[in-house]
């Protein structure tokens, strides 16, 4: 039995969880809306406040899916009940993030500003004090989608190892290299 997949799902309260005919599930939340469709072979088992996983048969296909779904589900709940946050860094000379709506406005020593149109159930908040980075924070009920996100706005300007320029999560360790050394003889 698979260590993820038969763990139940705890419903919070507040948060309401509808399964379609054709295992559409929809959870609502004080966050927001998600939904999610789930393969017809797993089953869904709602019972008080619990959700529970369950797979027809030891098939490697269905122990991968088994806790896929459950932890996708996991998420929805967890997105609709509390939400997700992601905040990055970033660190360099002159860098810096303005966001005027949906719209991420960075400046990463290139040439050019670099604008990110970012969807409606994305939240963003630039924050720029003197003496420290600007960090970017992103909110989300979503877990995949602000994730997404998060990897876009990284890939702009990766952390580069011999100086740790870029744009990097908050907590991220960058492992550094040594630079050149002198032409010892």
């Amino acid at each position: 039995m698979s260590r993820i997949g038969k763990l139940p799902i705890e419903i919070p309260a507040g948060v309401k969880i509808t399964v379609s005919d054709s295992n559409f599930v929809t959870v609502k939340g004080p966050k927001g809306e998600l939904s999610q469709q789930v393969d017809p072979e797993i089953a869904l088992n709602i019972e008080g406040n619990t959700l529970t996983v369950t797979r027809p048969s030891d098939e490697k296909k269905h122990r991968a899916m088994h806790g896929l779904y459950r932890s996708l589900l996991n998420n929805m709940v967890v997105g609709v009940s509390k939400g997700y946050e992601v905040k990055l860094e970033l660190v360099g000379v002159g860098y810096r993030a303005e966001n005027d709506g949906q719209v991420l406005d960075l400046v990463l020593g290139y040439s050019h500003h670099t604008y990110l149109q970012l969807p409606p159930e994305v939240q963003v908040e630039a924050k720029s004090d003197k003496r420290s980075n600007p960090i970017v924070t992103l909110t989300s009920c979503d877990k995949q989608l602000i994730g997404h996100i998060a990897a876009k706005i990284r890939s702009f300007r990766r952390p580069e190892p011999y100086k740790g320029k870029g744009v990097k999560f908050v907590g991220e360790n960058i492992r550094r290299k040594a630079g050149k050394s002198a032409g010892a003889k």
